[in-house]
């Protein structure tokens, strides 16, 4: 199995066959599988890699399955003027290997709680970015119902859903998905095939066909020269109004400076929305946004195409050639490390638009930023992506805990709607009530299960019979 010799499987599967041991072959091959699986699901070394290398194993153990592990069967040819033929051998492959194998893999990819998810969502988001390129809308398609296939496997719907969700805003809101239309595919397909309440993507979508239009409805406002006051002959200007119950993102508490020309546009957005939306609150995020900007350079005239956070600082050097770090923090007002990873994405990366004195991969306090007058890209539109903020294993543990919590508050609600329809059932009885009734989501530890229960019973929703211990009674 491990180097790959479907020659000799299937030599071993024929000599295993032909003495009658086919059962031992079988157990080894399922031990094998399941080994294989848990050791790639539980090596957190390379994490980042799991998804490719149980894609990778599952893709070569199917291959066992219909080449080597394979059963001859006859075909009878139709009846006509050519039935003297004989009967067509073809081989198939033996059901209780395939059996086996998915039985294993299950069991291997559940040796380890939540991160199998939360990568295989992960690896979707890095599909949907990088979109299908040069291949066929059937290869593209095929890479994704690989991955999405291994969602079946998973327990911990909620942690795929949560990773998912926010990774999918993302790439909405900041235009890097492959196409809404592949999107709209992916979402349907996890609906439809492996998850009935996978229905997230309905109000986003709708959100976005909402906010064009009320661009639109803004742009006309503009050009009947209401509002000039406030920004109506500036640069194009587009807003999208979501409903903060429907995107996995918190209200910031500290936003960017913006400079005056850009400040003006969204005054004049948000007096233009209150005059029609009264009672709505706007809060701003900078932080997804995106800009185009023209930048001169000995080369010639460039489109800059950036985030927000990197047009706000770009556009200090029309002002100022030279502008140190400490000078940018206070124009910008702009979180540290975001400042730091915008300030690196421009000046140190392969597009450096800015230069950085002295030189090096990081940004320190004591660094000056210099316009960068000789830059040169042969195209005349230039993308400089943002750097993504890595995960630190703080963060990591701040989501996990999140998680968690939120499955607590489910066990609650799920132990109480249990008990308040049956009034009364023995631990046994409410441990696989409740177990099927959070089964769409995850699986309940049954440690975590136990403290839920004794929770509910100091909080006075249930009460324990007093001569039978394992017998619990709804509270109304």
């Amino acid at each position: 199995m491990e180097s790959e010799n479907l020659s000799a499987l299937a030599d071993m599967y024929t000599m295993f066959v032909r003495i009658g041991r086919r059962g031992d072959l079988l157990a080894s091959f399922k031990t094998y599988v399941l080994l294989t699986a848990r050791g790639i699901v539980t090596d957190q070394k390379r994490d980042e890699e799991m998804v490719e290398r149980l894609l990778k194993f599952r893709s070569f153990a199917d291959k066992v399955l219909q080449k080597a592990f394979v059963d001859p069967s006859s075909v009878t040819p139709p009846a006509g003027p050519s039935t003297s033929k004989q009967a067509e051998v073809k081989y198939v492959t033996n059901k209780e290997f395939a059996y086996a194998m998915t039985d294993a893999f299950e069991e291997g990819f559940k040796s380890r709680r939540n991160k199998p998810a939360e990568m295989i969502a992960k690896y979707l988001d890095k599909a949907m970015r990088r979109g299908q390129k040069d291949t066929s809308d059937s290869d593209f398609n095929a890479v994704l119902d690989r991955a999405l296939e291994l969602y079946r496997f998973t327990d911990d719907k909620d942690v795929f859903r949560k990773y998912y969700h926010r990774a999918l805003a993302k790439r909405l809101l900041t235009s890097r998905s492959a196409s809404d239309a592949s999107e709209i595919s992916v979402l349907k397909r996890l609906k439809e095939r492996y998850d009935p309440e996978f229905d997230m993507g309905e109000s986003m979508f709708k959100d976005i066909s909402l906010s064009r239009d009320l661009a639109e409805a803004y742009q006309e406002y503009r050009l009947k020269g209401k509002g000039k006051e406030k920004g109506a002959d500036g640069p194009k200007f587009s807003v999208m109004v979501l409903q903060q119950s429907v995107w996995p993102f918190s209200a910031r508490k500290q936003n960017v400076d913006l400079p005056p020309h850009m400040l003006d546009q969204v005054v004049g957005f948000t007096e233009f929305y209150k005059k029609n939306h009264k009672g709505h609150v706007l809060n701003w995020d900078h932080s997804l946004g995106n800009a185009s900007i023209k930048a001169t350079f000995k080369s010639g005239q460039k489109e800059l195409l950036v985030s927000l956070y990197q047009a706000v600082v770009l556009v200090l050097f029309n002002d100022a050639d030279e502008i140190s770090f400490k000078d940018i923090k206070a124009m910008t007002s702009m979180d540290d490390g975001d400042l730091r990873r915008t300030l690196q994405s421009l000046a140190c990366g392969k597009k450096r638009v800015l230069e950085k004195r002295p030189a090096g991969r990081d940004v320190n306090d004591d660094d000056k930023f210099l316009y960068n007058p000789d830059f040169t890209y042969p195209r005349y539109q230039v993308r400089i992506d943002s750097i993504q903020a890595k995960e630190t294993p703080e963060e990591a543990k701040r989501a996990e805990e999140g998680i968690e919590t939120d499955r607590k508050y489910a066990l609650d609600a799920a132990i109480v709607r249990v008990m308040k329809s049956r009034k009364e059932r023995t631990f046994e009885q409410l441990k696989l009530d409740v177990v099927d009734a959070v089964k769409n989501h995850f699986v309940p530890d049954i440690k975590e299960f136990k403290k839920r229960v004794l929770v509910l019973i100091e909080s006075e929703y249930l009460r324990r019979d007093e001569d039978n211990p394992e017998l619990f009674f709804y509270v109304a």
